[in-house]
């Protein structure tokens, strides 16, 4: 057999195996068993003939059933079965390709055609206005503050609490009396997917108003940013300013409380300071009026001068009627009319010692009405001083409370728009293809693993 194969190598014949090359040989009609043949080749003496086998061996199994041999195949046959095998390929690939192609249309193309169709013919337009405001805090002339003064830390908590509430649904049902907020998307102008039923509840409601009201704030900046959509470029104008009002008002209770109480006390302390000082000076006039007398220490000192004076006198009268009595012979007469003055003076005197010390015809002493002025009156300048730092708390508890004002500082007005800002046709429709597509891709994952999970 192997020489068969060179004899077929000799004749230029491609041979795949021993067989083949004998079949190859029988058809060029060369012996490949012929003994001239073989010595050409083999370089063999002997001419006798040489029983050639059988093209085709039939090999039978155990059950009698014969078994397939290895077919052998020429290079036009292979040729023809490469080629049929390509078109196989080919027709295959085309199918799956179409089979991708139908399933892209109907589960990628066909809804991201109706989103557009949506956006671009069905969907009603919105008008947005933007606004930017900041909540600020009065500073004390001259005052430092603390480590956060000035900065937008100050006022953060005050910012979120603002936006917390605008965003909540006290906001919401305040905007549906006022401005009438379900009145606006329940139109029917409005198409079905925006539009908000005619029965719709508070929820159903509160889930469209944060949709169409968005608020964010920037910790960095400290500014809260507000964008409210609605069908007509009025109604998000009204919207806007009422949502404003709002916040104003807001930030206005959260430091009313803390200033009333700052206020209170001081104003009652100086309220009551006032009220005491009043009833010191009334205690006074009282006095003075009761005693008859504007100034006791001006009364005391009069009535100390004209008692010095009427004891100057009685001395000067004392020693003219001792010069009298040192005659031998006094004058009788005169002696009479020095003892009269000096009974009238020591009766004056007394009057006036009197009066400072234990009073007469029911009139105070000096002593007991400069003792009661004087208490009075250290009363009144106590109640004075009291009442000027009552003035000084109170002038510092309004600056405190002055400090605590919060106030909010627009940074962008809401200004009336004229061109409808969503829906935004083309970014929503693209983004549905790439939503669409996402999904499909993922379903087709889900599918091919569980297929190779269930087939393995």
């Amino acid at each position: 057999m192997r020489i068969a194969r060179r004899l077929a190598q000799k004749n230029s014949l491609q041979a795949t195996s021993d067989l083949d090359a004998v079949r190859l040989l029988r058809n060029r009609g060369i012996d490949p068993f012929n003994r001239g043949e073989l010595m050409e080749v083999g370089g063999a003496r002997d001419n006798q003939p040489v029983a050639l086998p059988a093209t085709v061996r039939q090999n039978k199994g155990p059950v009698g059933k014969p078994i397939k041999q290895p077919q052998i195949i020429d290079d036009d046959t292979r040729e023809r079965e490469v080629r049929k095998i390509q078109r196989g390929l080919v027709k295959r690939r085309r199918k799956r390709l179409a089979v991708l192609m139908v399933k892209l249309a109907c589960y990628v193309m066909l809804p991201s055609l109706i989103a557009g169709y949506y956006y671009y013919r069905v969907a009603t337009p919105m008008y947005a206005t933007y606004t930017e405001f900041v909540i600020q805090q009065a500073e004390a002339p001259g005052a430092t503050g603390g480590f956060f003064s000035g900065s937008p830390f100050a006022t953060a908590t005050d910012s979120i609490t603002v936006q917390g509430y605008l965003t909540s649904r006290d906001a919401m049902l305040r905007l549906d009396k006022d401005p009438g907020f379900r009145t606006m998307f329940q139109n029917e102008e409005v198409d079905v997917l925006q539009r908000l039923a005619k029965d719709a509840s508070n929820e159903e409601a509160y889930a469209l108003y944060k949709k169409k009201v968005v608020i964010g704030f920037d910790p960095t900046e400290g500014v809260v940013k507000m964008e409210v959509i609605t069908p007509s470029p009025a109604s998000s104008l009204d919207l806007s300013r009422t949502l404003i009002a709002y916040a104003e008002e807001r930030v206005d209770q959260q430091t009313k409380r803390l200033r009333e109480d700052t206020m209170k006390g001081a104003q009652a302390g100086y309220d009551d300071a006032e009220a005491k000082l009043t009833i010191a000076q009334d205690n006074v006039a009282n006095l003075q009026r009761k005693l008859n007398t504007f100034d006791p220490t001006a009364t005391f000192s009069l009535l100390q001068s004209q008692i010095g004076e009427l004891e100057t006198l009685i001395l000067e009268k004392e020693l003219e009627r001792a010069e009298l009595t040192a005659n031998t012979r006094p004058n009788p007469t005169k002696l009479r009319v020095l003892d009269q003055k000096l009974a009238v003076l020591n009766r004056k005197l007394n009057e006036k010692q009197s009066r400072v010390i234990e009073g007469t015809d029911g009139q105070t002493s000096i002593v007991e009405v400069n003792a009661s002025l004087t208490r009075a009156q250290t009363n009144l300048a106590l109640r004075q001083e009291l009442l000027a730092q009552s003035l000084l708390s109170l002038e510092a508890a309004r600056v405190e409370a002055g400090r605590q004002t919060r106030y909010l500082s627009m940074g962008v007005e809401p200004v009336q728009t004229d061109q409808a800002a969503y829906p935004r046709a083309f970014e929503n429709t693209l983004l549905s293809i790439i939503v669409f597509a996402g999904l499909y891709l993922i379903m087709s994952l889900t599918i091919s693993i569980l297929r190779e999970q269930v087939t393995t």
